[in-house]
Formats: C-alpha cells, sequence, structure tokens
C-alpha cells in the first residue's frame, strides 16, 4: 500500500483562528494540535495507550536527548523511534537547537561545524550540524522534522539576534538540502529573530524562499513576557503563509495557546502539563489546583467537574493529596495524565468554537481563567 503524502488543510477560519488536518501516513492531525512531549521516548510517568486515549494526535521527542542517550544507532537497529518505544501516533522530533542552549556546556557555535558542546549527562564533546541533526532525525524515523536552528539566549542586543538569525537562515538552506525529497515527511523551518519584529519577517522570508512543509516560531519561551511574546506573533500574523501549518515552540500555558491561536497558530508543545503533575499541579477548567493543599484533605469531590473524560477523573482530590503526601508514583502518572488529558479537551474545545465562529467569546472568557 502507497504511503500517504504529508499535507495540511484549512478547513475553518475565525479572523486568525484557524482549524484545519495535517495529514501523515500515520494519521491525521486535528488543529489546532497539542503535542505531548515524550523528550526521551517516553511521556514522562504515561503510558502511550493512555496519551491516546486523551486526544492526543502527535507526540514530540527530541533530538538532543536521543543523540546522547541511547543513541540514533540504537533506536535504528530497533526499526526507528516509533517501533523502539511501541507509539503509532505521529512524531515530531526537535533539532536539538534549544536544548543546546539550555541544557549543554556551550564550547562555540561554528558556521560551518554547528554547535559544539559538551554534554550535560557525562561532559562527552558533541558536534550537532545541519547536516547530523537531519541524518539523526531520519534515522529516528520521525514523521516531522525540524530544521538546524540556533536558539539565542534572550537578549536585546539587536545585533546578536540578526547575526543569530542570518546564521539559522544558512542552516535552514543546508538542512533542506540534507533531508532531501520524501513526501512522507515533512520539514518544518524556524522563524528567529528575538523580539524584533523587522528581523522576524526578515527571517520569515528567508525560509519562505527555501520553501518548508511548514514554519514554526523559535526563540520564544526563553523568559520573554507573555505580552512580548503575543506581540512577536502580531508583527509576523499576516505574513505567515495560510497554506502550511503554523508551530509555536515550546509554549506554553491554557491562556498561552488561547493568545496564540486567537494569532494563527496551529501547533504546540510544552512539558508543563507533564512537569507541573509530576510535582502536584493540576489545570482544570476552574483554574489550577495546588493537590499538595491541605484543605485538600476532606475534599472528596473530583478533582475537575467539568472533565469529559470521567475514567481519567475518577480520583477525589482527598486521594490525590494522600498519594502526593505520601510520595506515592500513582500520584504523578494520575495527575500527569489529567493535566495531558486538560489539554487535549482545551484544544478540542478551541477547534470546536473555531467551527462555530465563536472562538473570541470562548478566548475571552478563558483567557484570565485558565
Amino acid at each position: 500500500m502507497a504511503l500517504k503524502n504529508f499535507a495540511f488543510k484549512l478547513l475553518n477560519k475565525d479572523n486568525y483562528a484557524r482549524h484545519g488536518i495535517i495529514e501523515t501516513h500515520r494519521g491525521n492531525i486535528r488543529t489546532p494540535a497539542f503535542m505531548p512531549v515524550g523528550t526521551q521516548a517516553t511521556v514522562k510517568a504515561c503510558f502511550i495507550d493512555d496519551i491516546k486515549k486523551t486526544g492526543s494526535d502527535i507526540i514530540l521527542s527530541n533530538t538532543y536527548h536521543l543523540m546522547i542517550r541511547p543513541g540514533v544507532e540504537r533506536v535504528m537497529c530497533a526499526g526507528g523511534l516509533h517501533q523502539f518505544m511501541n507509539c503509532s501516533l505521529p512524531i515530531l522530533t526537535d533539532s536539538g537547537g534549544f536544548q543546546v542552549m539550555s541544557l549543554s556546556k556551550l564550547n562555540k557555535i561554528d558556521r560551518e561545524k554547528g554547535a559544539i558542546f559538551n554534554s550535560h549527562v557525562d561532559g562527552k564533546k558533541y558536534y550537532l550540524s545541519p547536516e547530523e541533526s537531519i541524518r539523526i532525525q531520519l534515522g529516528l524515523n520521525s514523521d516531522i522534522v525540524m530544521i538546524m536552528d540556533e536558539c539565542p539566549k534572550k537578549t536585546t542586543d539587536y545585533k546578536i539576534i540578526k547575526n543569530s538569525m542570518e546564521l539559522s537562515l544558512y542552516w535552514a538552506e543546508r538542512s533542506k538540502k540534507a533531508f532531501g525529497k520524501n513526501p512522507h515527511k515533512a520539514l518544518f523551518g524556524i522563524v528567529q529573530g528575538g523580539l524584533f519584529n523587522d528581523l522576524r519577517l526578515q527571517s520569515l522570508d528567508g525560509l519562505q524562499k527555501i520553501n518548508f512543509d511548514g514554519y514554526a516560531i523559535g526563540g520564544l519561551a526563553v523568559g520573554e513576557t507573555q505580552d512580548e511574546m503575543f506581540n512577536v506573533l502580531d508583527g509576523i500574523k499576516d505574513h505567515l503563509p495560510e497554506e502550511k501549518p503554523h508551530y509555536l515552540m515550546g509554549v506554553g500555558t491554557p491562556s498561552d495557546i488561547l493568545g496564540a491561536v486567537k494569532r494563527g497558530i496551529d501547533m504546540f508543545d510544552c512539558v508543563l502539563p507533564s512537569r507541573s503533575g509530576r510535582t502536584g499541579l493540576a489545570f482544570t477548567w476552574d483554574g489550577r489546583v495546588n493537590i499538595k493543599n491541605n484543605k485538600y484533605q476532606s475534599d472528596n469531590t473530583p478533582l475537575d467537574k467539568n472533565c469529559k473524560n470521567f475514567s481519567l477523573n475518577k480520583y477525589s482530590k482527598n486521594y490525590l493529596n494522600h498519594l502526593f503526601n505520601t510520595n506515592e508514583i500513582l500520584a504523578s502518572m494520575l495527575l500527569t495524565l489529567h493535566n495531558i488529558n486538560f489539554y487535549q479537551e482545551l484544544m478540542q474545545s478551541i477547534r470546536e468554537n473555531i467551527q462555530k465562529g465563536t472562538f473570541d467569546e470562548f478566548h475571552d472568557k478563558y483567557i484570565d481563567k485558565l
């Protein structure tokens, strides 16, 4: 049977908010979409079958972490990332640029050699060029591949951001050449430019000339305020190609997602629902709940009375409080799964409201509540 080619179909618009379908040979992805983060070939504290039950259509994994442990060759000998982790969902792999900046001991960025850094795990030296990043991602056999970019730390130094953006464009060309032609996979470009609108537009224009299957906005979620992030999106929303998916990398809170959808974003990923779940913070339709709080010790009501998937919401606040305060592993499992389910219920509600033309009202109702 012939594999289905990668494609994006825009189904509905409500002002800038968009509802569509990304078609892959592993299944369709409903947009706007939230991708649970499976950094090291696992969504922490969750079975992949439970992730699927939440309505997740795609997950994200990470080149930087997998190249260090267990190494791409070990994944390849298992048949690829899907077989390695027993996941039938489409997988997007990040190129590793953000983790090089945020986790590793960076030696230097070399225009030709790429990022030269020492692993945060054992100090081993690595060279991650655009070609090597693509080679690893193709070896992992992910369905959506990201170009190698430089993700600088937050700065207001225009020259630093401009040089970084221009380097990322050069690496984008090399990434495209290394990727070659594969209609069953997608290669996304990454828009850089910090908080400077002119650099963002210059980056986007350069990427469109190279021509990618989707366009991501990188270099955010690095310490800027929500207003600064939304200003960046406002500056480029009229220039993002309508016929391609728009992906905001590493974002974010429910209100971040609502505001970004309002500005034309289709795809999101963030460790927040799983990381928060492991530390006792739950996201609900009534706002955030710190389940470790003593006031829940006699509260026998469900964690979220508005949760539609009750099979993921059948444990009381009293019980969850007990699990966390006794350091039981089940606590992290239940709350992580609850949070991912909440995020997917949020995305489904966003899609439904875009279809009905009521997204602005939905946005205004929840932007300050969630």
